[in-house]
């Protein structure tokens, strides 16, 4: 009978969980020779048999590769072989021959093989807390070059001991080339930290006492590090909100089961299944009834962000305390990046933290946690990193021959990069305003070059904002890549993710949220969008522009938001009345401020013009009570959505029109005097909040639909950070499909900035196709 050799080069995320040794396996199992090796990102197999047994191989990889890996693609390609070549099937040493195009896998939680040994008396690993195998532990926090070799990462600085050498060796193992297996005798060590190290035998076990004790506690993790304490009283949480100067930010939460959790929340089975998922992002989810944490965790929202431990030393924690719940919030300085090395902890957070629980593993890829929320049942990020990055999305359609990199807005920032049709979102980085984080990114940018093995960048792109420091820094780089630099506007690129995400060629997009630099030089924030796979788009209207005085000032102190929407529409003395009367001490400076403000508006002085729907939302707010001033980003018009939570959807405001510039504009200057009229006759907030929100959604819906009979198309999507509200999003969506048009939203990407940087590399991609 012929005999064949097959050479297959398999594309995805196949290194570092497991693939190796299961093809290994099969191929003994089948009685085929040859061999597979790591070949810079790609995993090369080759075999030899009869033609039919090589067939059934290649189907079998796909029905028994590892649960944690993912296949893109095999190429295959089989020839007649007249010599047998290989007398045995082996596994051999990397290569680094190929670059490839795929990464090694995100970090993953501790499966539960693991999980049992570190509570086995009897196991090698019983309590130690950084148990790892093939299928769990950290990949991306720890690498620092392909292939995924343990050379090649943070654990190199620990040699294997005899036991776990001969896991390590052996194919039929699970821990055949695990990187990140150790043990206590020859892996990392964890700590309990103050002014040097306390001697313990049980530093975890201390630490949860420590923390029961109403002591904050900043524990090291995978990717960075955490401050936590409980949340069953109030006095831990308010003792973190004063040093961290966060008064009113909510902190997401671990429990240590899904039990526990549904003491506190409620979750359907979807999201149970993404909080239980290998990830273990944080999930928001409703407040159950029974809501039994402090009310400080989370305040006055009707929503909480919960996640399940993912490391073994989060189970172990918990193994010693009654508490729920405990806080699980990132180390960092408002606007820094999150810490992650030990003397940076000790000495940056001296006045935070009472104690650190640290170990002397080092953190190569600083890594915050993921955080999903879902909206009509479906699942979507407002922050995608540790456990997803960096796996990339499929760009084929849009550009395979142009590497680009694309950094990104300021806040919430990730960058990407573009390469043989694969675009890789790095993890999420934060406010590049700080110059701390600006570094952070510049690192991350050079490593994960490195990583994708990007030698040459074809094409570098930037915001349109000539003053955000990711456009500086574009700028920077297009000088030293001597490349050539495109600007995409904000908006669009947050339509470009969408439509790249659900490869479309083309679409209507409703863009809302707090703000992007505009065409016109005017700060955007609520559009409806047509564009197309040219990478061109035009816009069709949406909310008016209206004067915010002060500029970012209004940001913090919406009152001021307000104050300029109701200036176009309310007496002078009326609006003085009104501000004076009702919302003195809503401004920073009282009574005072209100003739200031007035005195910008009338001069037209440090105005900016802005169509936000962010902005008109926190001006909502403020002018029903909800809020006062905006502690953190969103508070306003997330705490507004919780109030209308409790409104019965039946009241009507209906929405005024104009026509400017051939653009369908919404009055948003009427709809916030109908909010103070409904107010002042009584009506409650609860049923204004309520109608705002859905007359925002039906307007925008109204002008997407139009927009999309004049293009013939079917599709409209909706984008930016207003697209977080849950109700916002179920009004269009009932909207858009009860006209017969086809809804989309984010599922994979984040709706906010964190995936702007991926919408600016689709609109770079398609400009430049050839």
């Amino acid at each position: 009978m012929k005999q064949y050799t097959a050479n297959l080069l398999v594309d995805g995320i196949v290194q570092g969980v497991g693939f190796r040794p299961t093809i290994y396996r099969l191929a003994k199992v089948m009685k085929l020779n040859g061999y597979v090796r790591n070949m810079g990102n790609i995993v090369e197999i080759v075999v030899q048999g009869t033609y039919d047994d090589i067939k059934l191989f290649i189907d079998q990889i796909q029905e028994h590769k590892p649960i944690r890996s993912e296949i893109n693609n095999i190429h295959v390609d089989i020839h007649e072989q007249t010599t047998p070549k290989y007398n045995d099937f082996t596994i051999v040493n990397s290569s680094n021959e190929i670059s490839g195009t795929a990464v090694i896998p995100p970090d993953m939680s501790i499966c539960d093989e693991c999980l049992d040994e570190i509570l086995d008396t009897n196991n090698q690993h019983y309590y130690y807390p950084f148990t790892a195998c093939t299928n769990c532990g950290p990949r991306f926090t720890i690498i620092d070059e392909v292939p995924y070799d343990r050379k090649n990462t943070t654990m190199k600085k620990f040699p294997l001991c005899k036991h776990c050498n001969q896991e390590y060796t052996n194919p039929l193992d699970r821990r055949y080339h695990a990187e990140a297996t150790c043990c206590p005798d020859c892996g990392p060590e964890v700590y309990l930290y103050k002014d040097g190290k306390i001697p313990t035998r049980d530093p975890i076990r201390q630490t949860s006492q420590l923390i029961d004790e109403g002591n904050i506690i900043a524990i090291k993790g995978i990717g960075g590090t955490h401050l936590v304490c409980k949340t069953s009283t109030d006095d831990a949480i308010e003792k973190l909100r004063e040093r961290l100067g966060r008064k009113t930010q909510p902190f997401a939460c671990m429990t240590p089961d899904i039990q526990t959790a549904s003491l506190f929340v409620t979750y359907t089975q979807q999201e149970k299944e993404v909080l239980q998922s290998v990830a273990k992002p944080i999930v928001v989810l409703n407040k159950s009834p029974e809501y039994n944490l402090s009310p400080q965790l989370s305040p006055n929202l009707h929503n909480q962000g919960v996640m399940l431990p993912y490391t073994g030393l989060h189970h172990l924690l918990f193994k010693y305390t009654l508490e729920p719940a405990y806080v699980m919030t990132s180390a960092n300085m408002p606007g820094n990046p999150m810490l992650i090395d030990n003397k940076e902890i000790t000495t940056k957070l001296e006045d935070i933290a009472d104690y650190y629980l640290l170990h002397d593993r080092k953190i190569l890829n600083r890594c915050d946690d993921s955080v999903i929320r879902f909206r009509n049942n479906k699942p979507s990020f407002i922050r995608r990193s540790r456990g997803y990055v960096p796996k990339p999305f499929d760009f084929t359609k849009i550009n395979t021959t142009k590497n680009i990199l694309a950094l990104g807005p300021e806040l919430d920032v990730t960058f990407s990069i573009l390469k043989e049709g694969k675009c890789y979102p790095s993890q999420h980085i934060g406010n590049t305003s700080k110059y701390k984080t600006l570094e952070f990114m510049k690192d991350a940018i050079k490593h994960l070059l490195k990583l994708t093995r990007t030698d040459k960048i074809d094409y570098i792109v930037a915001d349109m904002h000539p003053e955000f420091n990711t456009t500086k820094l574009a700028k920077e780089l297009s000088k030293k890549y001597n490349t050539e630099l495109i600007q995409v506007q904000h908006h669009h690129a947050h339509a470009a993710s969408l439509m790249s995400e659900h490869q479309l060629d083309e679409m209507v997009a409703i863009t809302a949220d707090g703000v992007g630099y505009g065409e016109d030089g005017n700060i955007w924030g609520g559009e409806v969008l047509y564009l197309n796979n040219t990478g061109e788009y035009k816009n069709h209207g949406g909310l008016t522009l209206q004067p915010m005085p002060g500029g970012d000032l209004s940001t913090k102190y919406p009152i001021r938001m307000a104050m300029g929407i109701l200036y176009n529409i309310m007496d002078t003395e009326e609006l003085r009345n009104l501000m004076k009367t009702d919302y003195s001490d809503y401004f920073k400076y009282g009574e005072k401020e209100v003739d200031i403000t007035l005195k910008q508006l009338e001069n037209n002085f440090n105005t900016a013009q802005t169509s936000s729907m962010g902005r008109v939302l926190d001006s909502i707010s403020v002018l029903l009570g909800i809020s006062k001033n905006r502690g953190y980003e969103g508070e306003c018009s997330m705490k507004l959505e919780s109030v209308a939570r409790e409104g019965f959807d039946l009241l009507k405001i209906e929405p005024v029109y104009e026509i400017k510039n051939n653009k369908t504009l919404i009055n948003t200057s009427k709809l916030l005097y109908e909010v103070v009229t409904l107010m002042k006759s009584g009506v409650g907030i609860d049923e204004i909040a309520c109608a705002a929100q859905r007359t925002l959604a039906e307007a925008l819906s109204k002008i997407a639909i139009n927009t999309a009979k004049a293009y013939n198309t079917k599709i409209i999507g909706v984008t930016g950070g207003v697209f977080y509200n849950e109700y916002i999003s179920k009004v269009v969506k009932e909207t858009l499909t009860n006209e017969g048009y086809t809804y989309i939203q984010h599922k994979q990407t984040c709706p906010g900035d964190g995936s702007v940087s991926m919408g600016q590399c689709a609109i770079a991609g398609w400009k430049t196709q050839e």
